[in-house]
């Protein structure tokens, strides 16, 4: 099995990406398949690695659309669309088609109808436990894709300034911290009404992509600012990791109480607080002064340049799985089932990403290539 990795990835956006899908991994372990924390801590709290990919998402799409703005040839929003097509949705309808083929084997329980996925309005009214439910974030991502570059158009092209964009940002993360207020106040006694309008809602959940976005605005539009962010990578590493530590303890301890039900002010602030601190990160992660940039880690490349196709495709192999090891008296709890479960997860993202994803690449790049 040959290895191919681009030698222009960076080693520290390909650490965090690859710690993103093993905390989602880890995260899905416990709740669809062994029932109990198999990784301790990293297992209760890998929810977060969609916050992570959120945020990372931001950066990467942001600095695309906002180079394009500035560069000579102009940004294309057809383009654009045509790229994001390629890269996301045929991997997608692949594993979609699984789930409706294969209903029982791959979920066991009822599949949202078809026209959410295909309008990747799925996250709407979307209860905890749906078959496919992780495509949660990937329809916040595509309504992300679909908003952002217009936006930009309208603040950097027409009205050309990079303040208003700035305004955008703040305010939109400010209107989502108030959305999670409001909701909390209907809802925050419900754990399932919880998720339904707070944890899967695009109002309430899309700030997390925005960080990112700020990154990527800084990055282009204010060159001298991002110089001097850049030279001081360690603080970054420190901060955002100290952010994140808070964020994580607020989820952890003061999020829901028995009997009283979610806490207004982690469910108001402490997305906000999580993307904040993965945001720095992702900055450590782009300075050269940062150990998180500097190092290279054995895997992280592959896992990284794997994560979408292993995100989409792990669930429904996992669940297809759990009967054939009680069969063959493979305990899913057992390390030897977990490390099973995750070696043919991965042989299962290798044939997705070879004989689907990377096909479209070439694809994308041949016929729709950035100027």
């Amino acid at each position: 099995m040959k290895l191919s990795v681009n030698n222009s990835r960076l080693n520290g956006l390909d650490t965090l990406r690859a710690c993103a899908i093993l905390l989602v991994l880890m995260y899905h372990y416990m709740v669809f398949v062994s029932h109990e924390p198999s990784f301790g801590f990293l297992s209760e709290i890998g929810w977060v690695g969609v916050d992570l990919f959120f945020v990372l998402s931001g950066y990467l799409i942001g600095n695309q659309i906002f180079s394009g703005l500035k560069s000579e040839y102009g940004f294309s929003l057809k383009t654009f669309y045509i790229r994001r097509a390629l890269r996301t949705l045929p991997n997608f309808y692949v594993v979609l088609a699984i789930y409706f083929l294969f209903p029982i084997e791959a979920g066991g329980k009822a599949v949202t109808p078809l026209w959410k996925f295909l309008t990747f309005t799925q996250n709407f009214d979307l209860k905890p436990g749906s078959a496919f439910s992780h495509a949660w974030s990937l329809s916040i991502e595509e309504q992300f894709y679909v908003a952002l570059p217009l936006i930009a158009i309208a603040t950097i092209t027409y009205l050309k300034s990079a303040r208003a964009m700035w305004l955008v940002l703040v305010g939109a993360m400010s209107a989502a911290a108030c959305m999670r207020y409001l909701m909390w106040q209907k809802v925050g006694d419900d754990y399932t009404q919880y998720y339904v309008h707070i944890y899967y809602s695009t109002w309430c959940r899309f700030d997390e992509l925005l960080p990112g976005v700020a990154l990527a605005l800084l990055k282009n539009f204010h060159p001298q600012i991002w110089t001097r962010s850049l030279k001081y990578g360690h603080l970054s590493l420190l901060g955002g990791a100290v952010l994140t530590g808070v964020a994580m303890y607020l989820f952890t301890f003061y999020s829901y109480v028995e009997g009283q039900g979610f806490l207004w002010f982690t469910t108001t602030f402490g997305y906000s607080l999580l993307a904040g601190g993965f945001a720095l990160l992702t900055l450590a992660g782009l300075s050269p002064n940062s150990r998180l940039y500097r190092w290279r880690i054995p895997g992280a490349s592959v896992l990284a340049l794997w994560s979408y196709a292993l995100y989409l495709v792990h669930k429904p192999l996992m669940n297809a799985l759990i009967r054939p090891f009680e069969a063959w008296g493979i305990s899913v709890k057992s390390w030897i089932g977990i490390s099973s479960m995750f070696v043919l997860s991965l042989l299962a993202t290798y044939v997705l990403y070879r004989l689907v994803e990377t096909p479209f690449m070439r694809l994308r790049d041949r016929y729709f290539p950035y100027k």
